[in-house]
């Protein structure tokens, strides 16, 4: 019968998991004796169980491992060796020039330190330039073609709007009313059809040839 692969997470049932623990605890204490023997390693083991209770298994004693432990873990921290340092400068070294070289470029393209160029160098900055130029104006017509879209889309909500408010209101778009002005303006004065002179006559009869007669004259 074929075993099948063990599921890395934990085992719910609170039976199988206490015998799973003890089963992979002396396995492992066990593995641990065996390296010791075999290897003549110095080999130390810890394992608190669910519960709390320790077990533990050292070859040359707990304390004396745990403290050759921390001697060697704190003497790796404050005294690095040499070919770390040695790594450390060189990347220091390889970090300086970088900068250099990033520096001297950025200067170059901005039209400085440009008398030690040569021809080849010079054709190579002004194609990079013309290159950066040229993205730049890609992304000002993309820039400019977003606005336009959105102004065209703020203009098809107001058209809405507008179109709406005129259907509320009882109107075509373009067709208002009439001149309120014009339809109250009344009779001017100033107009060639008021501008008429009426020779009313109140009196006798026998008093009109003469008023005719003296306008005549």
């Amino acid at each position: 019968m074929v075993r099948g692969k063990t599921q890395m997470r934990r085992i719910e049932n609170a039976t199988s998991r206490q015998v799973t623990f003890s089963k992979r605890r002396n396995g492992l204490l066990k593995k641990a004796f065996e390296l010791s023997v075999l290897c003549d390693a110095e080999v130390a083991l810890i394992v608190f169980s669910p519960r709390g209770k320790l077990y533990e298994f050292a070859s040359s004693g707990m304390q004396e491992t745990i403290e050759r432990y921390m001697r060697h873990t704190k003497d790796n921290r404050t005294k690095p060796t040499e070919q770390n340092m040695q790594h450390l400068k060189t990347e220091t070294a390889n970090m300086v020039k970088k900068i250099e070289l990033l520096e001297s470029s950025k200067r170059k393209l901005l039209g400085e330190s440009l008398a030690s160029c040569t021809l080849e160098e010079l054709q190579q900055i002004e194609q990079q330039l013309e290159r950066s130029v040229s993205s730049v104006r890609a992304r000002k017509t993309q820039v400019y073609k977003e606005q336009i879209e959105q102004l065209q889309e703020k203009e098809r909500v107001l058209a809405a709007e507008n179109a709406r408010l005129y259907e509320k209101c009882g109107t075509q778009p373009g067709k208002g009313s009439n001149d309120p002005q014009k339809e109250s303006m009344g009779y001017d004065e100033s107009s060639p059809s008021s501008d008429v002179e009426t020779e009313l006559f109140i009196g006798p009869p026998e008093g009109r040839p003469k008023r005719s007669l003296q306008q005549n004259r």
